[in-house]
């Protein structure tokens, strides 16, 4: 479905862009305002595509509004890019927040944040920040510190949750809980990715996954 919305877009036949973006990309482009379809767009492009490849083009001719209009909202990529990875990152805490209202211990906290990022493989949905930090060396700075800030902000909240579960009795931590944090967050993010190519997504990622479940005595989401 993605490479047949590009096929329709460069060919202008926005009718039909605009029925495949209702089914492919689950918005309503008439019931939003500009600039949150804008974002929307861009989102699922960038990760086809990546941010290099995408172009205010390309998001004018999927929409149906002229390159000024996107201009007018967004006036630089760079800026593009900057405030759809806030809301994303915003949209991830928010998740992890409801969570761990949820979840009544450690264990349950850290098996419902593997299950973010399982949910985000299942439903095609990869985590933006990951698409993007493949791309690092020539993403604008603001770009980059907004990625940076969201591994960080994910590492601190793993950290604490390994350490409270360490002071539980939940699981014993041959490391700093810090550096189980780090190790966990790398291996969502390339689970994610090569899990994406796999011929069973799912059974790929919980393979990945397997070690660290194991080591918490975790059970699958």
């Amino acid at each position: 479905m993605s490479c047949q919305i590009l096929v329709l877009a460069r060919s202008g036949s926005l009718t039909k862009v605009s029925a495949a973006i209702h089914v492919h990309f689950g918005v309503t482009m008439t019931n939003q305002p500009t600039a949150e379809q804008i974002l929307d767009v861009a989102e699922d492009l960038i990760r086809e595509r990546g941010y290099n490849a995408i172009s205010y083009a390309d998001i004018s001719r999927i929409i149906g509004i002229r390159k000024a209009s996107i201009h007018y909202h967004f006036p630089t990529k760079a800026e593009l890019g900057r405030v759809l990875i806030q809301r994303y990152c915003d949209r991830f805490f928010q998740r992890r927040r409801q969570l761990e209202q949820i979840a009544p211990g450690p264990s349950t906290k850290l098996s419902q944040f593997i299950g973010l990022f399982a949910a985000g493989l299942a439903g095609d949905k990869i985590c933006l920040c990951n698409i993007l930090s493949a791309d690092c060396s020539t993403l604008p700075d603001a770009i980059n510190q907004e990625v940076v800030n969201f591994i960080e902000n994910n590492v601190a909240w793993l950290t604490r949750v390994l350490n409270d579960g360490s002071q539980n009795g939940d699981w014993e931590l041959a490391d700093a809980p810090e550096d189980d944090a780090h190790g966990l967050l790398a291996t969502l993010q390339g689970a994610q990715l090569i899990a994406r190519l796999a011929h069973e997504p799912e059974r790929t990622f919980n393979q990945a996954l397997q070690p660290w479940r194991s080591h918490f005595g975790l059970m699958a989401v």
